[in-house]
Protein backbone atom coordinates (compact mmCIF):
# COMPACT_ATOMS: atom_id res chain seq x y z
CA UNK A 1 0.00 0.00 0.00
CA UNK A 2 2.90 2.35 0.72
CA UNK A 3 4.29 1.81 -2.79
CA UNK A 4 0.89 2.60 -4.32
CA UNK A 5 0.75 5.81 -2.29
CA UNK A 6 4.25 6.78 -3.48
CA UNK A 7 3.21 6.17 -7.08
CA UNK A 8 0.05 8.21 -6.60
CA UNK A 9 1.98 11.15 -5.13
CA UNK A 10 4.66 10.96 -7.80
CA UNK A 11 2.15 11.31 -10.63
CA UNK A 12 2.18 14.68 -12.35
CA UNK A 13 -1.56 15.22 -11.89
CA UNK A 14 -1.27 15.36 -8.11
CA UNK A 15 1.52 17.91 -8.25
CA UNK A 16 -0.39 19.99 -10.82
CA UNK A 17 -3.44 19.91 -8.57
CA UNK A 18 -1.38 20.98 -5.55
CA UNK A 19 0.12 23.88 -7.45
CA UNK A 20 -3.35 24.85 -8.67
CA UNK A 21 -4.73 24.88 -5.14
CA UNK A 22 -1.85 27.00 -3.82
CA UNK A 23 -2.05 29.47 -6.70
CA UNK A 24 -5.85 29.53 -6.34
CA UNK A 25 -5.56 30.48 -2.68
CA UNK A 26 -3.16 33.30 -3.54
CA UNK A 27 -5.39 34.38 -6.41
CA UNK A 28 -8.39 34.44 -4.06
CA UNK A 29 -6.57 36.86 -1.78
CA UNK A 30 -5.76 39.12 -4.73
CA UNK A 31 -9.31 39.14 -6.08
CA UNK A 32 -10.80 39.67 -2.61
CA UNK A 33 -8.50 42.64 -2.06
CA UNK A 34 -9.26 44.04 -5.51
CA UNK A 35 -12.99 43.85 -4.89
CA UNK A 36 -12.95 44.96 -1.24
CA UNK A 37 -10.28 47.64 -1.42
CA UNK A 38 -10.69 49.08 -4.91
CA UNK A 39 -14.00 48.24 -6.56
CA UNK A 40 -16.40 48.39 -3.58
CA UNK A 41 -15.26 51.90 -2.51
CA UNK A 42 -15.87 53.15 -6.06
CA UNK A 43 -19.32 51.58 -6.07
CA UNK A 44 -20.02 53.06 -2.62
CA UNK A 45 -19.05 56.48 -3.98
CA UNK A 46 -21.71 56.23 -6.69
CA UNK A 47 -24.40 54.61 -4.52
CA UNK A 48 -23.93 56.92 -1.56
CA UNK A 49 -22.37 54.23 0.61
CA UNK A 50 -25.43 51.99 0.79
CA UNK A 51 -24.74 48.99 3.01
CA UNK A 52 -27.40 46.32 2.83
CA UNK A 53 -25.80 44.16 5.54
CA UNK A 54 -27.86 45.91 8.26
CA UNK A 55 -31.17 44.83 6.73
CA UNK A 56 -32.72 42.02 8.73
CA UNK A 57 -36.08 40.73 9.86
CA UNK A 58 -36.68 38.87 13.09
CA UNK A 59 -39.10 36.01 12.67
CA UNK A 60 -40.42 36.22 16.21
CA UNK A 61 -41.31 39.92 15.87
CA UNK A 62 -38.80 41.10 18.46
CA UNK A 63 -37.09 44.45 17.92
CA UNK A 64 -33.30 44.78 18.02
CA UNK A 65 -30.98 47.67 17.25
CA UNK A 66 -28.75 45.71 14.90
CA UNK A 67 -28.33 42.36 13.24
CA UNK A 68 -25.49 41.49 15.61
CA UNK A 69 -27.70 42.31 18.61
CA UNK A 70 -30.53 40.15 17.26
CA UNK A 71 -28.18 37.24 16.62
CA UNK A 72 -26.58 37.63 20.04
CA UNK A 73 -30.04 37.56 21.65
CA UNK A 74 -30.70 34.30 19.84
CA UNK A 75 -33.63 35.64 17.85
CA UNK A 76 -34.49 33.80 14.63
CA UNK A 77 -33.33 36.21 11.95
CA UNK A 78 -33.69 36.55 8.19
CA UNK A 79 -30.43 38.36 7.36
CA UNK A 80 -31.73 39.68 4.05
CA UNK A 81 -29.10 42.38 3.75
CA UNK A 82 -26.19 40.00 4.29
CA UNK A 83 -27.62 37.76 1.57
CA UNK A 84 -27.98 40.71 -0.82
CA UNK A 85 -24.40 41.82 -0.09
CA UNK A 86 -23.15 38.26 -0.70
CA UNK A 87 -24.90 38.22 -4.09
CA UNK A 88 -23.50 41.65 -5.02
CA UNK A 89 -19.98 40.61 -3.97
CA UNK A 90 -20.31 37.36 -5.92
CA UNK A 91 -21.35 39.23 -9.07
CA UNK A 92 -18.49 41.69 -8.72
CA UNK A 93 -15.94 38.94 -8.09
CA UNK A 94 -17.31 36.85 -10.96
CA UNK A 95 -17.04 39.85 -13.30
CA UNK A 96 -13.47 40.60 -12.19
CA UNK A 97 -12.48 36.95 -12.67
CA UNK A 98 -14.15 37.00 -16.10
CA UNK A 99 -12.08 40.04 -17.08
CA UNK A 100 -8.88 38.44 -15.78
CA UNK A 101 -9.53 35.17 -17.63
CA UNK A 102 -10.35 37.12 -20.78
CA UNK A 103 -7.05 39.02 -20.48
CA UNK A 104 -5.06 35.82 -19.87
CA UNK A 105 -6.71 34.17 -22.88
CA UNK A 106 -5.77 37.14 -25.07
CA UNK A 107 -2.16 36.90 -23.89
CA UNK A 108 -2.16 33.14 -24.58
CA UNK A 109 -3.61 33.66 -28.06
CA UNK A 110 -0.99 36.30 -28.83
CA UNK A 111 1.79 33.97 -27.66
CA UNK A 112 0.39 31.13 -29.77
CA UNK A 113 0.25 33.39 -32.83
CA UNK A 114 3.85 34.45 -32.26
CA UNK A 115 4.92 30.80 -31.97
CA UNK A 116 3.05 29.95 -35.15
CA UNK A 117 4.80 32.77 -36.99
CA UNK A 118 8.18 31.62 -35.73
CA UNK A 119 7.50 27.97 -36.62
CA UNK A 120 5.97 28.65 -40.05
CA UNK A 121 8.32 27.43 -42.75
CA UNK A 122 9.49 29.98 -45.23
CA UNK A 123 7.82 29.79 -48.60
CA UNK A 124 10.00 28.02 -51.13
CA UNK A 125 11.70 30.52 -53.38
CA UNK A 126 10.09 30.83 -56.79
CA UNK A 127 11.91 31.04 -60.06
CA UNK A 128 13.90 34.17 -60.72
CA UNK A 129 12.94 36.63 -63.42
CA UNK A 130 15.72 35.37 -65.64
CA UNK A 131 14.54 31.76 -65.33
CA UNK A 132 10.99 32.75 -66.28
CA UNK A 133 12.22 34.68 -69.32
CA UNK A 134 14.39 31.74 -70.40
CA UNK A 135 11.38 29.39 -70.10
CA UNK A 136 9.29 31.74 -72.24
CA UNK A 137 12.05 31.98 -74.85
CA UNK A 138 12.40 28.20 -74.98
CA UNK A 139 8.62 27.77 -75.29
CA UNK A 140 8.48 30.26 -78.17
CA UNK A 141 11.27 28.48 -80.01
CA UNK A 142 9.32 25.23 -79.92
Amino acid sequence: MLNEFKQFIAKGNVMDMAVGIIVGAAFTAIVTSLVGDIINPVIALFTGGIDFSGWFYTLDGSVHASLAAAQEAGAPVFAIGSFIMAIINFLIIAFVVFLLVKMVNRLKDAAIREEAKAEAPAAPPGPTELEVLLEIRDALRK
